[in-house]
Parts: structure tokens; C-alpha cells; sequence
């Protein structure tokens, strides 16, 4: 009896646990389990060459041994111990909560899953992804045409090698984005991008850049350009020298002065009188053409033509000449024409202000008129009698103006 109630009071045997009991501790097991689940890592991005950095960090360490393995699954590092011999792979921290590593000049062939182990029980472990960016090896333009002509349409290509991803290619005239068409090829894990841009060319165009420009999350403002050589026929334009405003008179000089530009610059250059041959007096002289005495039979178009190996172009200058007096008459004729005006409108003044003078007399008067030859007839009976009484008052005021005098 004495030794039951020394076990019942050391408590129950191991096996006769009551189920409540059991419960909770396997909770606290499973609740242990989920707090040891602590490794983390971030993937890795590098461009080819540079330098990627592995961390294998822990949370709520336990002073758990840590290590890394390569996608092999080879022992890069065990704790600060590094069993690989690849000298690439540095050490930069260890701790009891972190294990980094450092692996430089960097290639495709080291794009993979690398796994941080942590021993526990049970062993934990998770991974990392290394990507490997590839800028283009190199980015090339090849123009159809070294020299265009204007008007045509001329092909240009751009060339983006042995990049990863494949690339983005795209074309600006200047300041101006144009639209290309691309092609992409693969090569292994390698990829080349050839954009083909068409463009109609015109004189403006001469000396402007066309600029191939990539767009690849590796390389920052990669770029290479080609500056378009358009040739183009002459632009002819003729001014006048003398006389430099007025008219053309007869008996003054004229003088003409063209300009052509061009490219090639026009070697060729020309005056002609337009359905006419050119008077003898005229002197030209290059690009100058000059008339010492202009008269009437001067009168008609000249033009300049300038040629280059593009082609001709043309400017015209109308001349008609003028009597000698022209411009004098006409500022005469002006000036009648000022004072003529002046009087005009004076006259047409005075007549509106008599009018208005007569027509305000006139209003006035015939109201009294009305008045005089209306008495008489206001008393009449009838309209007889109205009209005699009318007739009669004439009278009766003389004799009232005889009586008073």
C-alpha cells in the first residue's frame, strides 16, 4: 500500500499521460519547429563581369553551423572553411547569424540556384538565384547609301550583338523618334537584335544625325549614330542692288544679283532673258547683271539658272520701266488728289450746315402761316362759310392795319 502511494504520488508512469497533456506538448514542439524556420536570402542580379553577393542570414540563431553550396550542390563555404577551390569566391562576413560571400567576374555559367543550408534538426535550407545580365557585345549602323540624293528613300541597320536579354532598339532623326522594325536571333543563351529603319531623305536632312539607341537593363545610354550626306540641286534667288526701292525709270541704272546655293555647290550659272534675246547693252558679269540705261525695250522677265550634278534651278525678276517722271507725277497727283479732297469735304460741310439752318426756318414759318389763314374759319357754320370767312380775313387785316396807321 505504502509503495502505490509513492508512485501515485511521484506522479503518473511516462506511458499514462493524460491525452490534454500530450496535446499541448506537441504544440510546443510544432510552435518550436515554426520559430527555427528562419534562413533568408534575396535573388541576385549582376551584369556579366561584376562582382554578385551571396547572404545566407539567420533569424533567432542558435549557433547553427551554416554553409553554402554552388547549383551543383558543392560545398562553396562550411561556416568561414571554403572546400572549393574556386578563388573567385570570397568570404566577406561570417557570423553565427550570417554567412555572405562574395563571387567575382562573373559569367553565364555561374547563372543558377545557390542553397543556404543550416543544421538543425531537421536541417534547414532555402535558395538564391543568381541572373546573369549580358550588355551587347557590340551595336553597329550599316547605311544602304553613304551619299543620298533628295527625295530618295535610303535603308539604314542597327546591329545589337550577343546581349542577354535580347535588346531594344530604337531610332531618332535628331531630336525626332522614328519607327523601326526589328529582328531577333538566338545564339545559345546569347541574343542579336538588327532593326531596320527606312527613311525618305530630304535637303534638310544634309549634316543631321540618325541615332541608334538601345535600351537594355545592363548598360545605361548606349548609343552610336551616323550623320545623313544629301545632295540636292541649286535654290536660286535674285535681289535687286540698284535701285533699292522705287520704281524702275528710264534713263537709271539697274543692277541684279543672284545667289545659288547647292550640293554640290552649282558650278554652272547663267542669265537669260525669258521669250527674248538678251539687249545688247546688258552687261553680265558672273552672278551680276547689270543695265546702265534702262528704257522701254528692257521691259520683260530675266532669269538666272544654276546648275549643280543633282540638277537646274531657276529664279525670275519681272522689269518694267517707268516713264522718267513717273514717281514725280505721281506724288503730284498725290497732292491734288490730298487737296481736291480737302475742298470737297469743306464744300459738303457748309451745305450740310445750311441746310440744317433752312430747314429749322422754314419749320417755323409755316407754322405760323397755318395759324393766320386758319382765323376766320374756326366760328364758321359750315364749310362755305368757312371758306368765305377765310377769304374775307385777308381783308379785314389790311383794314386793321389801315385803321392803326
Amino acid at each position: 500500500m505504502a509503495g502505490r502511494a509513492q508512485r501515485s504520488a511521484a506522479g503518473p508512469a511516462p506511458g499514462l499521460l493524460p491525452p490534454l497533456l500530450l496535446l499541448l506538448l506537441a504544440a510546443a514542439a510544432v510552435i518550436r519547429t515554426g520559430e527555427s524556420q528562419n534562413l533568408v536570402t534575396e535573388d541576385v542580379t549582376v551584369v556579366e563581369g561584376d562582382v554578385a553577393t551571396i547572404s545566407c542570414r539567420v533569424k533567432n540563431s542558435d549557433d547553427s553551423v551554416i554553409q553554402l553550396l554552388n547549383p551543383n550542390r558543392q560545398t562553396i563555404y562550411f561556416r568561414d572553411f571554403r572546400p572549393l577551390k574556386d578563388s573567385r569566391f570570397q568570404l566577406v562576413n561570417f557570423s553565427n547569424s550570417e554567412l555572405r560571400v562574395s563571387l567575382t567576374n562573373v559569367s553565364i555559367s555561374d547563372e543558377g540556384r545557390y542553397f543556404c543550408q543550416l543544421y538543425t534538426d531537421p536541417p534547414q535550407e532555402i535558395y538564391t538565384t543568381i541572373t546573369v545580365l549580358v550588355p551587347p557585345r557590340n551595336l553597329v549602323i550599316d547605311i544602304q547609301k553613304e551619299i543620298a540624293v533628295e527625295g530618295e528613300e535610303i535603308e539604314l541597320n542597327c546591329t545589337a550583338m550577343a546581349s542577354r536579354p535580347a535588346t531594344t532598339i530604337r531610332w531618332f532623326k535628331g531630336n525626332k523618334e522614328l519607327t523601326g522594325k526589328s529582328e531577333v536571333e538566338q545564339w545559345s543563351d546569347m541574343y542579336t537584335v538588327t532593326s531596320q529603319l527606312l527613311l525618305k531623305v530630304g535637303r534638310e536632312d544634309d549634316g543631321v544625325p540618325v541615332i541608334c539607341l538601345v535600351d537594355h537593363p545592363a548598360v545605361k545610354d548606349l548609343q552610336t549614330q551616323r550623320y545623313l550626306e544629301v545632295m540636292y540641286k541649286p535654290q536660286v534667288r535674285v535681289s535687286q542692288n540698284y535701285p533699292v526701292q522705287g520704281l524702275t525709270r528710264e534713263g537709271e541704272p539697274l543692277e541684279l544679283t543672284c545667289a545659288a546655293f547647292g550640293k554640290p555647290q552649282p558650278t554652272d550659272m547663267r542669265w537669260l532673258r525669258v521669250d527674248d534675246e538678251m539687249p545688247q547693252h546688258v552687261v553680265v558679269s558672273g552672278s551680276n547683271l547689270l543695265i546702265s540705261n534702262l528704257n522701254k525695250t528692257d521691259n520683260g522677265t530675266y532669269r538666272c539658272e544654276a546648275s549643280n550634278a543633282v540638277g537646274k534651278s531657276h529664279a525670275d525678276y519681272m522689269l518694267f520701266v517707268y516713264d522718267s517722271r513717273a514717281g514725280e507725277e505721281g506724288a503730284i497727283r498725290s497732292v491734288d488728289h490730298a487737296v481736291v479732297g480737302g475742298v470737297v469735304a469743306v464744300v459738303v460741310f457748309a451745305m450740310l450746315c445750311l441746310l440744317i439752318i433752312l430747314g429749322r426756318y422754314f419749320a417755323r414759318h409755316k407754322g405760323t402761316y397755318f395759324t393766320h389763314e386758319a382765323k376766320g374759319a374756326d366760328d364758321a357754320a359750315d364749310a362755305d362759310t368757312a371758306i368765305i370767312n377765310a377769304e374775307g380775313g385777308q381783308n379785314n387785316s389790311e383794314e386793321k392795319k389801315e385803321y392803326f396807321i
